[in-house]
């Protein structure tokens, strides 16, 4: 079950980010990186999940929540300079 939570928060970040993409209007992408980011922060919750359960191994965990909080810095900068180019 927690797998299944992880793979539907993982992918949606990139669906938002995506969808984003094609964004009507500046609010619009914002709102969409917003989205993509509490995403990226759920997905650190079930990975801290995972591997307190050793759904994991530490080695797996420490390699993907890097990838998750580097993705997080990412999409928090870009939605900073897209408020600030309003």
């Amino acid at each position: 079950m927690m797998s299944k939570q992880i793979y539907r928060s993982g992918t949606s970040i990139g669906a938002n980010i995506h969808e984003g993409l094609q964004a009507q209007s500046k609010p619009d992408f914002i709102s969409k990186m917003g989205i993509a980011l509490k995403e990226a922060s759920e997905t650190a919750y079930w990975l801290k999940l995972l591997v307190k359960t050793d759904y994991i191994s530490p080695k797996m965990f420490d390699s993907l929540i890097t990838d998750c909080d580097e993705l997080s810095r990412l999409l928090t900068a870009i939605i900073k300079s897209a408020r600030e180019n309003e």
